[in-house]
């Protein structure tokens, strides 16, 4: 279960390898169909300069090439992989519509009124990754789609607050104007990577609120999908350390991007297929 696009694309190389590099053949091959069209259509507004009219047009072709994965025959190698896990796995189709909803407001939108509309745009990028593979992963409880959502939520907002160099240079603001404005930090201050007593406020108000999907996340994992959720939960781990990284240092992600050391993820990988369990 991985961030999707926007705020830092989809999850790292190296967390998506070490959360799911342990899994079933046959189910690592259906989450990697999966990762290769996020990053496909991830591509549509993170590489360069966006050319609005050629991404929407793409964004149009994956709208049919996905209708065509269950009725009809992909022409797109993203998508012919993709229709194999469809079809071996049963995932449901609106999620993979919702994905694709999500691209299109990175396409339309580069600022969000409030958290309500932010919310929206998460769950679109990220929860409806982790929809999309509770099936491979075997889920039966349907407790576990609340998981799923409320995982993803707290992964793309731990993106958000990592990535906000990289998506003003864009001239992309993922925060909520509304608390924006109540901290008293500016857009402009945002842009140019001021780093003053509003914007510690502000991170701290975002980074409270990642932790709360965090912990919801978790008190909410079924006990009875707990062993089909351990890759997951590895990447809930990962992504914790990630947030409390940035916390420890004062949030200066505008001086360098904070990382997870590699080692430290194969750590929390290890002991989860060792022992079955993520220590947070």
């Amino acid at each position: 279960m991985s961030a999707g696009p926007g705020a830092g694309g989809v999850s790292s190389g190296s967390s998506f390898h070490f959360s799911f590099g342990l899994l079933p053949s046959e189910q690592r091959r259906g989450i990697e169909s999966v990762y290769a069209f996020c990053r496909a259509i991830d591509d549509l507004t993170d590489e360069g300069p966006i050319d609005r009219e050629r991404s929407a047009a793409a964004l149009r072709e994956y709208r049919r090439e996905i209708a065509l994965c269950y009725d009809g025959e992909p022409t797109l190698g993203p998508t012919r992989d993709l229709k194999a896990a469809v079809q071996r796995f049963g995932i449901p189709r609106q999620p993979l519509e919702d994905l694709l909803d999500g691209v299109e407001m990175d396409l339309c939108l580069s600022r969000y009124s409030s958290f309500d509309e932010l919310r929206l745009y998460c769950s679109r990028v990220a929860s409806a990754v982790g929809l999309i593979c509770l099936p491979i992963f075997g889920c039966r409880d349907p407790r576990s789609r609340d998981y799923a959502v409320d995982l993803g939520i707290a992964l793309q907002l731990t993106n958000i607050l990592r990535d906000l160099k990289a998506d003003a240079a864009r001239g992309r603001i993922y925060l909520p104007l509304d608390e924006m404005a109540a901290a008293g930090y500016s857009q402009a201050e945002l842009l140019r990577g001021s780093r003053t007593p509003a914007y510690l406020a502000l991170m701290r108000q975002q980074a409270d609120r990642a932790h709360r999907y965090f912990q919801s996340a978790a008190f909410g994992l079924p006990e009875t999908d707990r062993p089909r959720l351990l890759t997951a939960e590895v990447m809930r781990a990962i992504y914790l350390r990630l947030l409390r990284r940035i916390e420890r240092r004062g949030f200066r992600v505008f001086e360098r991007r904070i990382r997870v050391p590699r080692l430290t993820q194969l750590g929390l990988a290890l002991r989860a297929w060792v022992l079955g369990d993520v220590r947070d």
